[in-house]
This record gives structure tokens, C-alpha cells and sequence, in this order.
């Protein structure tokens, strides 16, 4: 478990590690550099539980204090944690079973429900795709995703991938693809915790992050693809974060991961990095800006000639939703300049199913005791 700054919830957190079934478990806490009150709550909870081990870092990012979390696990088997998440009482009992009865499997996790920041459950079990289903030829990639705060992983496989590398924001995705290589990924359908979201979460911070997430997960891709290739892989050096948060958009962004890339990589990274904003401005908590719209409209319309077909109506879906999102949120320039004039009609049905549609959510939320919509 790294955290950083995690006051307000690392002590839950450690207590439902605390209360696994398993009971003959190591607790490796890494503080990257908190600056509030996390460390004191953690040496307290390490006073009183020999199994907890807490490391003391500068602040260098999720990517080497996992690592760094990593080198001192002398366990067959390692499984993560989130400083801000919780894991059912039987998570590690499950898991553990799971993997002695399938041991061409390197990594397991399993199906989570969301909490807010109070710590209120909401929402129904959500289960993953396949891993097996995972396609790094589709726009956007299908991933061999699995809920990373809930993964258990054997650690020889870890190690023999190279751990964690600076795939920033996406190291999860670049990891999957690499234990890909070495054995299978499976996610269960028991239910193994609760999946924190709040206001301060990365994913969840702004359409900047979200940018570069889309960047970073389709390079993973398109490094998962050259080594399955036998071609020479991508790098992603430390340095890259700073060059992305000097950029201010999306084409930037993409001008910036295409340095090293060849030319229909380049035009594939443009087009796969566009249709996975759009999928997250889908349930995350921000829109296209209006300097991206052209860019992932054009890289997009270039794209579908080289789709499936299923892949060609996922794509034109996506495109029409978020238009029909930016109109109904009043950015209809924005929207006017996301959608090809051919779609108009479908935006224009969707934005009128919303509108319709909108009392109707407005009352649902508040039965169910759920803040109102914003006006």
C-alpha cells in the first residue's frame, strides 16, 4: 500500500487488511512524503501490530513507492491496496484459493462497488471484462484490465516483467499487458471491496489528467504490440510527467508520445488516444474542452475506415454522446465542433432524449436519498 497525504482514510484502509481471514499476512506501508497527519496514524498502528512494516520516502510518485513497497516483499504472493479503499474480511481467502486452483494464473482480482467520500456505499457490483478479451488493435485498446486496489499477483511474475514502469497515470494497464505476456490475468465475480471516490482522486482531478491517462494507456498498447512482435519496446522515462503538464491539449500530448514512435504508430496513437478521452469524459466528472474537440473529431473520422464494424458503431456512439453531453451542459460551440455534420441528427435525438429524461433522473436521485443535479 503506498499512500500519500491519506489521513482521512488510511487507518480504515490497514484495518480491512487487519481483518483478512488470512491472518499470517506482511503489511508494507509506503508514505511517499505525506505532508499531513499519515505518518503518526501509521507508526501508531505499526506500534500496535508487528505485521505492519511502514517505509518513509521523499515524495516521488505512486510508481516508485510501488516499487519501492515491492523490494520488501519476500512473499510467493503480494496483493495491493489503495490508501483509500477497503477490502472485504475474506478478499485474500478468496484470491489465494483461486490462484492454487489455477496456476497458470499470475494475477487475479475481482468485482468492487463504489463509496463516496463519507464512506456511504452506492451504486451496483461492477464486473470487468475478460482479460482474455483484450485487444490492442481496437480504438480504444480493450485492455486486459483488472481493478487494480483489489489485485493479488504472484511475485516472480512481477519481477520477471519489471515491475511497475512510469506509465503515468496508466502504470496498471502497462503492467497487465507484461504479466499478459507470461501468464493469464483473471478477474472473479465475488466481490472483494469497496472502490473510494472523491473529489481529490487523480482520475477524477480534470480533463488534463484525463489526457494524459489516454496518452499513456494506448502507448502501453502500442508497447504491448511491439513485443509481440519481437520488435524493440517503448521507454517511458520519469521525465515525461513534467513535458505532459507543460502541454495544454490533447494534440500536444500526443505530438509528445509520438516522438519515438513510427508513422502509423503515430496515426494510430492519435486516434486510439482521442477514443479513450472520449470513453472517459463518459463516466468521469469532466467534458471534451473546446481545443480538443477538432483534434479527436478528425483523428477519429480518419480511424474508421481501418475498424470493424462493431468497432466503426462504438466509435460514431461515443462521438455523438459526448456532443450530445456538451450540448446539454450548454457548450453547443464545443459540441458543433466535436460532431461531423452527418451526425447532428443522432446528437440531436440524444440531447432530446436527455432533456426528456432529466426530471425523471431528478426524482430517481432524490428517493434515493442521492444529491440533486446540479442546476
Amino acid at each position: 500500500m503506498s499512500v500519500y497525504n491519506g489521513a482521512k482514510t488510511i487507518e480504515s484502509a490497514v484495518a480491512s487488511i487487519q481483518a483478512q481471514t488470512v491472518r499470517d499476512i506482511r503489511i508494507i506501508v509506503v508514505n511517499d512524503g505525506s505532508t499531513d497527519g499519515t505518518r503518526p496514524i501509521i507508526e501508531c498502528l505499526a506500534a500496535a501490530d508487528p505485521r505492519i512494516l511502514l517505509l518513509n520516502r521523499e515524495n516521488s510518485g505512486i510508481v516508485d513507492a510501488a516499487n519501492a513497497g515491492l523490494a520488501f516483499c519476500t512473499s510467493d504472493i503480494v496483493a495491493r491496496l489503495d490508501a483509500d479503499d477497503i477490502a472485504l474480511p475474506d478478499r485474500f481467502e478468496k484470491q489465494l484459493r483461486y490462484l492454487e486452483e489455477h496456476p497458470d494464473c499470475v494475477a487475479v482480482s475481482g468485482a468492487i462497488r463504489h463509496m463516496d467520500e463519507a464512506g456511504t456505499v452506492f451504486g451496483p457490483v461492477l464486473h470487468f471484462r475478460s482479460a482474455d478479451l483484450a485487444d490492442p488493435t481496437w480504438y480504444p485498446q480493450r485492455e486486459p484490465y483488472l481493478a487494480h486496489p483489489f489485485v493479488m499477483m504472484r511475485r516472480e511474475a512481477v519481477e520477471t516483467v519489471g515491475r511497475y514502469r512510469h506509465v503515468i497515470y496508466a502504470e496498471d494497464v502497462d503492467l497487465y499487458w507484461r504479466l499478459q505476456e507470461v501468464g493469464r490475468l483473471s478477474s472473479m465475480p465475488d466481490l472483494l471491496g469497496y472502490y473510494r471516490m472523491h473529489s481529490e482522486s487523480v482520475s477524477s482531478t480534470s480533463v488534463r489528467n484525463g489526457r494524459v491517462a489516454a496518452v499513456n494507456s494506448q502507448r502501453s498498447g502500442l508497447s504491448a504490440m511491439r513485443r509481440r512482435a519481437n520488435r524493440p519496446d517503448l521507454a517511458f522515462p520519469t521525465t515525461a510527467q513534467r513535458d505532459y503538464e507543460q502541454a495544454r491539449s490533447l494534440e500536444n500530448m500526443v505530438a509528445l508520445g509520438s516522438r519515438d514512435l513510427e508513422a502509423n504508430e503515430a496515426e494510430r496513437l492519435a486516434a486510439s488516444a482521442s477514443a479513450k478521452l472520449l470513453e472517459l469524459t463518459s463516466y468521469r466528472p469532466y467534458e471534451l474542452e473546446f481545443e480538443d474537440c477538432a483534434f479527436v473529431r478528425d483523428s477519429i473520422m480518419r480511424a474508421l475506415p481501418r475498424m470493424t464494424e462493431e468497432n466503426r458503431k462504438y466509435s460514431i456512439r461515443m462521438l455523438s454522446g459526448a456532443a450530445a453531453r456538451l450540448a446539454a451542459r450548454g457548450k453547443l460551440r464545443a459540441s458543433q465542433r466535436l460532431a461531423p455534420v452527418h451526425l447532428y441528427p443522432g446528437v440531436a435525438l440524444r440531447l432530446a432524449v436527455r432533456i426528456a429524461g432529466r426530471p425523471i433522473q431528478r426524482t430517481a436521485r432524490r428517493l434515493a436519498g442521492r444529491p440533486d443535479f446540479a442546476k
